[in-house]
């Protein structure tokens, strides 16, 4: 793990969607690693219900049964985007899936993580006073991660900043030079303030 390569020094631990809990779930148990915690389209809310369970066992019978188109078109069809995101959402999804050498590890994934539980409730958040930067995105284009739960990360966390894309923009998570970009802002900010 990067951490254990990284010795002594302290963190920048970075994660989106069921990543972002894993960081989340890292600075709850070691946050005298972390310096500075960014945290991009989170959706665990505290509770595991049966319906997301279903739609994360669908991605992976299709992912192992269609491989990425198939995981494309479930993706569209279960998802509810916007008919206006159709086209972005499916070469997102196709480039993020393309970027995995290790499909059957995605699958096996999307079974078990969303059955794990980071953190018990939201109100653990409160106890994590690091520089926390939130990314957002849109519902219409990103119905999956939920602007209103990356809203209630920052107003839970102590010492959170939320960014989102301005309205009609693509989602700031779908944007890696941006996102990199909002990144090293926060970080340079913050980074300092963060080992005092």
């Amino acid at each position: 793990m990067v951490a254990a390569q990284a010795g002594e020094e302290r963190l920048a631990v970075v994660g989106h969607s069921m990543g972002a809990h894993t960081a989340v779930a890292y600075a709850l148990a070691h946050p005298e690693r972390v310096a500075a915690l960014v945290i991009v389209g989170p959706v665990y809310d505290g509770s595991i219900s049966d319906a997301s369970l279903e739609y994360w066992d669908g991605l992976a019978d299709a992912l192992e049964t269609g491989g990425i188109d198939a995981f494309v078109d479930y993706v569209e069809r279960v998802q509810g985007t916007d008919p206006a995101w159709r086209d972005s959402v499916r070469r997102f999804t196709r480039a993020r899936m393309e970027a995995h050498r290790h499909l059957d590890a995605v699958a096996a994934a999307l079974r078990e993580v969303p059955r794990s539980r980071p953190f018990d409730s939201l109100a653990e958040l409160e106890r994590l006073e690091v520089p926390t930067l939130v990314v957002a995105s849109g519902d219409d284009a990103d119905p999956g991660h939920p602007y209103a739960t990356a809203a209630e990360y920052a107003r839970r966390l102590p010492r959170a900043e939320l960014v989102s894309e301005a309205e009609g923009q693509s989602p700031l998570a779908w944007q890696g030079g941006r996102l990199s970009r909002e990144i090293a802002r926060f970080c340079a900010a913050n980074w300092p303030k963060a080992q005092e």
